[in-house]
């Protein structure tokens, strides 16, 4: 199966007080919510029939479950910020390990959104490989709630571990390609701070669907009111923090994103102020890349490492897999394990439409009214159609634009319409436990590494079915969310065997970091 128990409705709880069992429709939701209803950090299920996408009104419920495991990730999260903290008494006298141990501390302070409880390592935690960390979501709804918890993004978390070492977004015309930057859609392009980790982490603080602040402002008063101040103050200068503050400052960052479009700018600031903010706001993003960049999240430490160090060996299976992944199943011409002077990253930075199926189970289709604050985040509902690095080039993302777009890059829109960043393969299949789900494809559509493997085998080898078809993800396949700019070439008709599909997904199991500290050797 593609997703053992996706769209199940066992794994729904009824809502407190709502009756029992009875789901919550988006109608009754909202009016629960503008009556004052106490949600907390509540995850929501939405759970969709083959129709669903063009239904009227999409059914929307809590899942016991999902607020279970919110609950555990919030809990290791302070966990980890505490212990962090502690290193502050004696900090190190290393200026790069300074700036890495301010990152860690920013990445892990839920101070840093609207509403004080979303930290950026809410979506990004080291036991999943920096990613998505809540197998329940990650089967459901594949993108986590924001600050504001009914708010969810249309893609699913990547990775940030080795995303610092993504070039610039340049265009490489003897290869046709567009390359680098991070992002799904590539829009941290890099091209502004020198860094695409830097102007990723711009992204999220005031993406209304994520940490929800209304002004990048709002970012550096919350940081400086925060105990690493004086570290971050010792690092990048006494200036960072000496702004005048107006006297609604904490009202005006208390109210989630976006800002009244008549006032973008929503914290008023002199213009020194404001461009103090700014520099301070560019300084913040970096330390956090040279976190992510830092050997605590980047460390090349998998067995595939060892063995390339002469220092483990592959097994049978793990071989014969490697031998599939640099051959018949062509995975090597775009997740690249390198090459003279070339790291092996397991990606080429470029972007592909490998012709993913439409997720319905994605709350973003039913964002389309306004919420409890009058908030749309996707105007086009149902009807929506991710564009990925086409749709930034033409028009910007819609949620979050941390880079500006190169204006000579327009004529490469159509090209590049529906496709999305290659990501690494690195700790792809990280996971705490075995059971844990995780999800893959821009829009998670698929559940397991053996599923996204039989896809590029199958996709264009069995025929089309319907979304909750019986069939779905063994037999048949639905329709590519978009067919623009389809990969043909290098995937859909491999003609690999069951027996050459686990022999991949084991191959790619010895991607996982921490190989040296384990006990499988």
């Amino acid at each position: 199966m593609l997703a053992d128990g996706v769209g199940h409705s066992s794994i729904l709880a009824p809502i407190d007080g709502a009756g029992g069992g009875v789901p919550m429709t988006k109608s009754r939701w909202i009016n629960a919510l503008m009556s004052g209803m106490a949600l907390g950090a509540v995850a929501i299920i939405a759970t969709l029939a083959a129709d669903a996408l063009r239904a009227e009104e999409t059914t929307l419920t809590l899942s016991t479950r999902a607020l279970e495991e919110i609950a555990q990730i919030e809990a290791e999260i302070d966990r980890i910020e505490a212990q962090t903290l502690e290193r502050l008494a004696a900090p190190p006298d290393n200026q790069v390990q300074q700036i890495e141990l301010l990152g860690k501390l920013m990445l892990y302070d839920k101070h840093l959104s609207v509403n004080r409880n979303e930290a950026c390592a809410f979506c990004h935690m080291p036991e999943v490989g920096f990613t998505g960390p809540s197998s329940e979501l990650n089967r459901t709804t594949v993108s986590y709630p924001g600050s504001v918890r009914t708010r969810f993004s249309e893609r699913m978390p990547q990775s940030h571990a080795y995303a610092p070492l993504a070039p610039l977004l340049h265009y490489n015309p003897g290869q046709g390609d567009l390359v680098g930057g991070n992002f799904w859609d590539m829009r941290a392009t890099g091209r502004r701070l020198g860094n695409p980790a830097a102007e990723q982490a711009q992204g999220p603080p005031t993406n209304p669907v994520e940490m929800g602040l209304p002004d990048i402002a709002c970012a550096v008063y919350r940081a400086s009111q925060r105990p690493y101040r004086a570290l971050f103050e010792s690092v990048w200068g006494q200036q960072a923090f000496a702004i005048t503050w107006p006297g609604d400052v904490e009202q005006i960052c208390s109210r989630p994103g976006p800002p009244p479009s008549g006032d973008p700018l929503p914290l008023h600031l002199s213009k020194i102020d404001r461009g103090r903010a700014m520099s301070t706001f560019d300084q913040m993003a970096q330390s956090i890349a040279n976190y992510e960049a830092s050997a605590e999240v980047t460390n090349f430490t998998s067995k595939f490492d060892d063995v390339l160090a002469g220092k483990a060996q592959f097994t049978p299976q793990e071989q014969a897999g490697y031998d599939l992944f640099r051959g018949k199943a062509q995975c090597n011409a775009c997740h690249r394990d390198g090459g003279p002077g070339e790291d092996p990253l397991f990606t080429d930075f470029t972007a592909g439409n490998i012709g993913t199926p439409a997720n319905p189970l994605l709350p973003y289709y039913a964002e389309d009214r306004p919420d409890a604050m009058g908030y749309v985040a996707n105007s086009a509902g149902s009807s929506f159609i991710d564009g990925g690095v086409g749709s930034f080039l033409t028009r910007g993302h819609p949620l979050s634009q941390p880079s500006p777009v190169d204006v000579r890059w327009l004529a490469l829109a159509s090209d590049n319409q529906a496709r999305f960043q290659v990501p690494t393969l690195r700790n792809v299949d990280k996971r705490p436990y075995p059971t844990f789900v995780k999800a893959y494809g821009h829009n998670g559509y698929f559940k397991s590494l053996k599923a996204i493997v039989h896809f590029y085998n199958t996709r264009d080898a069995l025929p089309r079915c319907q979304h909750h078809d019986p069939g779905e993800g063994t037999t048949c396949w639905p329709s590519p969310e978009s067919t623009a700019n389809l990969n043909t070439k290098r995937m859909g008709r491999l003609g690999l065997s069951d027996a050459e599909e686990d022999a991949l997904v084991s191959f790619m199991q010895t991607l996982t970091d921490g190989f040296a500290h384990s006990d499988q050797r």
